[in-house]
C-alpha cells in the first residue's frame, strides 16, 4: 500500500472553517506476521463518504478534547471498501477479519481519522453495507443512530407509553431519535426546532408536536402541551441555558440525558429541590470517549434491536413516510471534500435538517 494519502488538515491545528485544507498524511498500515498482535482483527477501509458532526466543528476550534490514541484528523463515521485486514490469531480463515473480507462494502464508526482517503480501525466497529443502502446513507448511520439509541435504550431506558422531549429535533441525531422513540412506543414525542419548516420535517418522521424556540419560550409551551405534567425523558444537546428549564420540565422519576453543550456550560440558578422531590436522574454522555468495547457492544445491541433492518426497509422504499416498520435516513446535503469549509459553515449556521456529508473524491 502507499505510504501517503490525502486527508483534511487544519492550518495551525485549530481555527475557523477556512483553516480546513486537503494535504498529505501518512497512510495507515497493518503489521502482519509474527509480532503483529496489536493489529489483529483490524481493517483498513478506503473511504467514500464521511459524516460531519457537531464535534468536528468543535474539535476544529480546539474546543473538543481528542480521546487518547485517536487520530487528530477529523471525522468519526464513514462508508467505504475494505482494502486490507489482519485476522485474529484464532481465525481459521486468513482472508477474513470478524467476517469481513477485502473488497467488502462497509460502513462504521471510529474515534477519528475519517476525513481522509484511508482509515484503520478494529473490525468490530465495521458493518457490511446492505445493498439497499447507498454509500451516502450508510455514512449517515453510525454516529447518529448509535447516539440516539444509546440515549434512549442504554441511558434513559425509554418505556412504551412514556413522553419524551428531544431538543434540536431537526438535527441528524434528533431526527433519528424521533423515529426510535416512535418505534419504542413513546406516547408523545415533543421537539424543539428553530423554524416551522424544521418542525414539519420532525412531524413527518413521527414527532407529536414541535416548539419553535425562536418565537416562543419552549418551557412554557411544553407545560401547556403536557398540562403541567412534564415529560419522562429529555434528550438535550444545548447544556447550560436549558438545564434549569429541563429540570422543571421533567415529570416524576424523569431522566435527563445531556449529550452536548452547544449553548455553553455555565448553569443559571437551579432549584435542586425539584431534583430530590421528583427523584430525577441526570446523566451526561459522549459516545466518542467511550471504550471500543462499549461502542462495539452498543453497535451489536443496535443490530439485535432490528433498527438496521428498519433503516434498510426505509431506504429500499424512499417514497414511504417513516413508520414503526421502517426508518428514514435524512440527508441534508453532500459536499465534495474540497468544500469542507462550506460544509462546516453550513452546520455552524444551523441550516441543516438531517445529515451533512463529505464525498471523499
Amino acid at each position: 500500500m502507499a505510504t501517503n494519502m490525502r486527508a483534511i488538515h487544519i492550518k495551525g491545528d485549530k481555527g475557523p472553517a477556512s483553516a480546513l485544507y486537503i494535504g498529505e498524511a501518512p497512510a495507515p498500515a497493518l503489521q502482519k506476521g509474527q509480532g503483529a498482535k496489536e493489529d489483529e482483527d483490524k481493517v483498513i477501509v478506503r473511504i467514500k463518504y464521511a459524516g460531519i458532526n457537531r464535534m468536528d466543528t468543535l474539535q476544529r476550534e480546539g474546543k473538543y478534547p481528542i480521546p487518547p490514541g485517536a487520530s487528530p484528523i477529523l471525522g468519526v463515521e464513514f462508508s467505504g471498501v475494505v482494502e486490507d485486514l489482519v485476522p485474529s490469531a484464532s481465525s481459521n480463515d486468513p482472508t477474513t477479519s470478524n467476517g469481513l473480507k477485502v473488497g467488502d462494502e462497509v460502513f462504521g464508526l471510529n474515534t477519528g481519522g475519517c476525513y481522509a482517503e484511508l482509515v484503520k480501525l478494529p473490525a468490530r466497529m465495521v458493518l457490511k453495507k446492505p445493498k439497499e443502502i447507498s454509500w451516502e446513507e450508510a455514512a449517515a448511520i453510525p454516529e447518529v443512530w448509535l447516539t440516539a439509541f444509546q440515549a434512549q435504550r442504554w441511558i434513559a431506558n425509554l418505556q412504551p407509553g412514556e413522553d419524551i422531549l428531544i431538543h434540536a429535533g431537526a438535527s441528524s441525531v434528533g431526527l433519528a431519535a424521533i423515529q426510535l422513540a416512535k418505534s419504542f412506543g413513546a406516547r408523545h414525542i415533543y421537539v424543539t426546532a428553530g423554524s416551522q419548516e424544521k418542525i414539519e420535517s420532525c412531524k413527518s418522521l413521527g414527532a407529536t408536536e414541535g416548539i419553535n424556540y425562536k418565537t416562543s419560550v419552549w418551557e412554557e409551551e411544553l407545560k401547556k402541551l403536557t398540562s403541567s405534567r412534564g415529560v419522562n425523558v429529555i434528550m438535550d444537546f444545548l447544556g447550560g441555558p436549558y438545564f434549569g428549564p429541563n429540570i422543571r420540565s421533567l415529570a416524576l422519576d424523569g431522566r435527563l440525558v445531556l449529550q452536548g453543550l452547544m449553548g455553553g456550560s455555565p448553569v443559571c440558578e437551579v432549584d435542586l429541590t425539584q431534583v430530590l422531590v421528583k427523584r430525577l436522574h441526570i446523566e451526561g454522555s459522549t459516545l466518542r470517549s467511550r471504550s471500543l468495547e462499549y461502542q462495539s457492544s452498543l453497535m451489536q445491541d443496535l443490530l439485535k434491536s432490528g433498527v438496521l433492518e428498519k433503516i434498510v426497509k426505509g431506504c429500499d422504499k424512499p417514497g414511504k413516510s417513516a413508520s414503526d416498520e421502517h426508518h428514514r435516513i435524512a440527508i441534508h446535503k453532500v459536499f465534495d471534500w474540497a468544500q469542507a469549509k462550506e460544509a462546516h459553515e453550513e452546520m455552524e449556521a444551523n441550516k441543516n435538517t438531517g445529515k451533512i456529508l463529505l464525498k471523499i473524491s
